[in-house]
């Protein structure tokens, strides 16, 4: 019993880990629908560097996601190409980290 309830603790940090990365993809992916909005009714805009801080603070996937489903920023080449890289370097440091744990 003691070495499950170990298990449990071990697994807490992943279980909010995924819940944070649910909560800032959901976000950054309505953000892009929002700011596309706004830019086809001529009203205030989200800067452009919120929208990268939120894809670098873990929102990559809802990022791209935002922009090929609202087409938007899309022929920006910090963000068509930005957003990728960005993504592939925090898949690169999950990775990175969960291995750690088994070596």
């Amino acid at each position: 019993m003691r070495i499950f309830a170990g298990e449990l603790k071990k697994s807490q940090p992943l279980k909010l880990l995924f819940l944070y990365l649910i909560i800032v993809n959901t976000v950054s992916f309505v953000m892009y629908g929002i700011n596309k909005r706004n830019a086809s009714r001529k009203r205030w805009r989200t800067p452009e560097v919120h929208l990268l801080g939120i894809a670098v603070a873990g929102g990559s996937l809802g990022a791209w996601a935002g922009m090929y489903t609202f087409r938007h920023k899309t022929r920006h080449l910090k963000f068509k190409y930005g957003i990728p890289v960005i993504g592939v370097l925090q898949v690169g440091m999950e990775i990175y980290y969960f291995l750690s744990e088994f070596i």
